[in-house]
């Protein structure tokens, strides 16, 4: 059964208030650590080997290894990979020994074989590293928060217009999610009526030992309403339809990490989306170290004729898989278990759309507003101790 058999048979089941049950299944990713987390979903290629061909460049954070997957599952081919630490090449090419090592990322630029550049660079220069990307008629997909300045945001719109090349974000919670992206479905068929209220509950480990020095410096990582927010600000545009919003209230603070004064490990956030929406973020580096996952990330979302909860990665004290969806409507009560059903589309929508120059996974303007509401909440927190 593909995604929209799936889509269609379930939302049949929701819309008739019948209990779908729940079916466990293993997480393959590793789960404790966010900072490596990678999900593996099953291969759909979209595309047929050697016909879309993408390099790997600035493996600054390990998220650049969940989106080598999602675009290798797509049918992408990874032809190069460059980092100027050689400690890091050699980690990815033990992963994936089909990439070849540039000697410099100008090589890489340079190859006309080579369609698309996935980053996770430090995030400050993830906006430059882009342009730079762009410039050289590439298209360039990297991890959030794609920037940490409005200034880069503006310097990327320019770049985009001026090259037609595309500046897409890895906003994993949503996109690399099958719960989030199920969600997506269900609202986007109606299930929920209008939807009014996105309530986004985001904590993350921490894992400071393994933390690099730039991950505390708040020029380099830009705020953690800009890290992190930058997921949550995202899905609130995709659930509510939103195409822009309004920050009537953020905070951030540093409660816990003294001995690093730059540092934020709480966050929150109010938006009103031009939908007439409303949003409530909390976003956290408190995972307790008893949880088996690094974030117990949920989603509320609220609508006029009913409810969801997403619970993405454990379902606490009851079950260890993520994936769950919890929908209550006029039918009644239904949970559901979507871990393996639902697949992760983006990522073979994202490169038939730069081969064939549409939108479907994304359009640019979203991407950018998602970044542009976190820039804008960021610089509007008041900091709390």
């Amino acid at each position: 059964m593909n995604r929209r058999e799936f889509l269609s048979s379930t939302f049949a089941t929701v819309a008739a208030g019948a209990l779908v049950p729940r079916a466990l299944s293993a997480d393959p990713v590793q789960r404790s650590d966010g900072m490596n987390y990678a999900p593996q979903g099953k291969p759909n290629p979209v595309v047929k080997p050697g016909e879309f061909v993408f390099a790997a460049a600035r493996l600054d954070h390990g998220h650049i290894y969940g989106m080598c997957n999602g675009l290798l599952e797509a049918g992408a081919t990874l032809g190069w990979v460059y980092d100027p630490d050689p400690r890091k090449t050699d980690a990815f090419v033990a992963k994936y020994p089909q990439a070849k090592v540039a000697s410099s990322l100008g090589d890489i630029l340079a190859n006309p074989g080579v369609r698309l550049v996935a980053a996770a660079a430090v995030t400050s220069e993830r906006g430059p590293l882009g342009c730079e990307v762009m410039e050289a008629g590439k298209d360039y997909f990297t991890d959030k928060a794609p920037f940490t300045t409005m200034a880069q945001l503006d310097q990327a719109k320019a770049v985009v217009a001026r090259t037609g090349r595309k500046y897409m974000v890895y906003y994993s919670e949503r996109l690399h999610n099958e719960s989030a992206m199920f969600a997506t479905d269900l609202v986007q068929e109606g299930a929920l009526g209008r939807v009014i209220h996105v309530l986004s509950i985001a904590p993350h480990r921490l894992s400071k030992a393994s933390r690099p020095d730039w991950f505390f410096q708040r020029d380099k990582f830009g705020g953690i309403l800009c890290d992190l927010g930058s997921h949550q600000f995202e899905q609130f545009l995709a659930y509510t339809g939103s195409n822009d919003a309004t920050v009537s209230h953020a905070a951030i603070g540093n409660f816990a990490n003294l001995d690093h004064p730059e540092f934020e490990d709480f966050g929150e956030a109010c938006l009103q989306g031009d939908s007439g929406a409303l949003n409530y973020v909390r976003v956290d580096w408190f995972t307790p170290d008893g949880l088996s996952v690094w974030g117990d990330g949920r989603t509320f979302i609220l609508g006029t004729k009913g409810t969801i909860e997403l619970r993405k990665y454990v379902d606490v004290a009851r079950d260890p898989a993520g994936d769950q969806v919890y929908i209550v409507d006029g039918k009644g009560e239904r949970h559901l278990s979507v871990a393996g059903k639902v697949g992760y589309r983006f990522f073979g929508e994202f490169i038939l759309d730069c081969i064939n120059r549409t939108e479907k996974a994304m359009t640019q303007a979203h991407a950018f507003k998602a970044a542009e509401i976190c820039l804008r909440a960021q610089s509007a927190a008041v900091r709390v101790t």
